[in-house]
């Protein structure tokens, strides 16, 4: 028999969290965190991390396992997530993922990582070429290496673009020849019976549940903790120091925001997410079950 993975997600704030305790408390399960940013210890206020006392309900897994200089890779995080899989299963217990990162959501519902071996010259030279000339040039190779096109490729974000150029170099192939063999490939849950939920609310409730979680980050002390994160070197881990709630502070800090904007400059980029969120749940989620957070019950969920 499969063993059986539980999946809850949905958007940022729009109730994952108290929905997630509920139903691990009626199932016996135990929660594995598939969100980017609680892995940080210390990246606290900013992400909505569960409070001491909601940890203490149930077991919580892949919950403040990395410093926040310390970068986390999907490979790294299907890794521990199968580890703390298998954990829980052989103690008996159910198994609840929760979040709503799509990245690393897609560790279970696909393969992550493909095995092109990208040699450190060839990223040096790369990394060397954006510094000196920027980006359009790499984008125009990538191009010349693609004739079939590029896909769905990010073209304005370097980190995608080197990346894509670097597998197309090493391994001779272009990027839609790349992505069929890694589609062919099994994912780190194939064994498994992974069941999806999405938790959706009305537009206009949502967005009234993210200026109030603001507002309630910066009143419990967002700016005191970005303060403390830099110190511990939260710039030196770019995903981190980028996401919502600590770029905004991070720039305030700075001089770049004034503290009279940053409520609303942070509900603004967090609305900007939600609807980037949405639109991944909706063009890269398989079939699953959709729920309304504002009247859902733990056994509406799965």
């Amino acid at each position: 028999m499969s063993r059986v993975i539980h999946v809850l997600t949905g958007c940022t704030a729009v109730g994952k969290t108290e929905l997630a305790l509920r139903w691990a408390e009626a199932n016996a399960a135990e929660i594995v965190s598939c969100d980017s940013l609680l892995f940080y210890r210390g990246m606290d206020l900013g992400t909505a991390k569960p409070t001491r006392a909601e940890l203490a309900r149930v077991p919580h897994h892949l919950i403040d396992v990395c410093a926040v200089d310390e970068p986390m890779d999907v490979a790294r995080y299907a890794e521990q997530a199968r580890a703390a899989v298998d954990d829980i299963a052989r103690r008996g217990r159910a198994v609840l993922v929760t979040g709503g990162s799509g990245f690393y959501l897609k560790a279970f519902l696909g393969p992550v990582v493909d095995d092109v071996a990208v040699p450190e010259a060839l990223r040096d030279e790369i990394r060397a070429r954006l510094d000196a000339e920027g980006l359009a040039p790499l984008v125009e190779e990538l191009r010349r290496l693609n004739p079939e096109g590029l896909g769905a490729l990010d073209v304005q974000n370097p980190r995608r673009v080197t990346r894509a150029l670097e597998r197309c170099r090493a391994a001779g192939r272009t990027l839609a020849e790349l992505q069929r063999e890694f589609a062919a490939r099994p994912g780190p849950f194939a064994d498994c019976d992974v069941r999806l939920c999405e938790l959706v609310r009305e537009r206009d409730d949502l967005e009234r549940r993210i200026v109030m979680r603001v507002e309630q980050m910066l009143r419990d002390g967002l700016v005191a903790e970005v303060r403390r994160l830099l110190d511990a070197g939260l710039l030196r881990n770019p995903s981190a120091a980028k996401a919502i709630g600590y770029r905004e502070t991070v720039d305030c800090l700075a001089g770049r925001l004034a503290e009279s904007e940053l409520a609303a400059t942070i509900a603004r980029n967090t609305r900007a997410l939600v609807k980037k969120q949405r639109t991944w749940f909706k063009t890269q989620l398989p079939e699953h079950r959709t729920v309304a957070a504002a009247t859902a019950r733990p056994q509406d969920l799965f």
